[in-house]
């Protein structure tokens, strides 16, 4: 199985077109939904896109434990009216620490239900928001408090890789979404091996960052990574070991539930 554990949902007619011939090459993708302004009902637009392809697509509610307050009763409303199966944040691009004291009452919740957050720190960020909230570091502190809370790292933590690795060894809770850009030849490079030195092939989750990416390129490159660097004679990673990255069964690994609808 192969699942995209990062693409976006984006209520445009032609992107969501776009996406749905994207996600035809994988078993599964989870679509997030984006930040969105109060009164705006992005969750319920998300729940209908992924109910319409339940075979194929799962939903991350937007969550902003800042401006509105999740208690444990709240959040299973929202979770079990929606049909959506885990949670994102956007901390640096809406402003607020992840250890926020709101927002920790919001991890208490998801805990409780067995939902797991992505954190969608990077890298594309706007000039309005906070570098300093992405930092993979301040995540350490929640892994610990709430141990049975599966978090997600998107985007390797980008531009804090090492920060994201640091996180992902001593924290058995954490992972980290492997989203790279197919183009960007020697950063893809340079996190394959980082990943492949520390051992932490086996915290990593395959992602496009749909609509930046798509998946069929991306494993095209993750596939190739041997030859990326064929004429500069330097060290390569197994084979075996990328494609057993590419094809683990991500969704339970973080105890999410998969329809088996057609």
């Amino acid at each position: 199985m192969i699942v995209d554990f990062h693409t976006h949902f984006l209520a445009d007619t032609r992107q969501i077109s776009e996406h749905i011939a994207a996600a035809e090459f994988t078993d599964k993708s989870v679509v997030l939904a984006g930040p969105a302004p109060a009164g705006d009902d992005i969750n319920d637009k998300l729940a209908q896109y992924v109910a319409g392809h339940k075979e194929r697509m799962l939903g991350f509610a937007y969550i902003d434990p800042i401006g509105e307050q999740y208690s444990l009763k709240k959040l299973r409303s929202l979770i079990e009216k929606s049909g959506l199966c885990g949670a994102v944040l956007y901390c640096a691009q809406s402003g607020f620490h992840p250890a926020h004291s709101k927002v920790m009452r919001f991890y208490e919740a998801a805990e409780e239900l067995g939902l797991p957050v992505f954190f969608h720190n990077g890298p594309v960020l706007g000039p309005d928001s906070h570098l300093e909230y992405a930092q993979p570091i301040l995540i350490d502190g929640i892994a610990k408090q709430f141990k049975n809370l599966k978090i997600i790292i998107g985007d390797i933590g980008e531009p804090f890789i090492e920060q994201t690795f640091a996180v992902l060894e001593k924290n058995e809770n954490v992972y980290a979404d492997f989203t790279i850009n197919p183009d960007k030849t020697w950063q893809t490079y340079n996190a394959v091996i980082a990943a492949f030195e520390n051992k932490l092939f086996n915290k990593l989750l395959f992602g496009s960052g749909f609509p930046l990416a798509r998946a069929e390129r991306c494993i095209e490159v993750l596939l190739g990574f041997n030859k990326l660097m064929t004429e500069a004679n330097l060290p390569t990673v197994p084979r075996a070991m990328i494609r057993d990255f590419l094809e683990r069964d991500t969704l339970s690994i973080l105890g999410i539930k998969q329809s088996t609808e057609k």
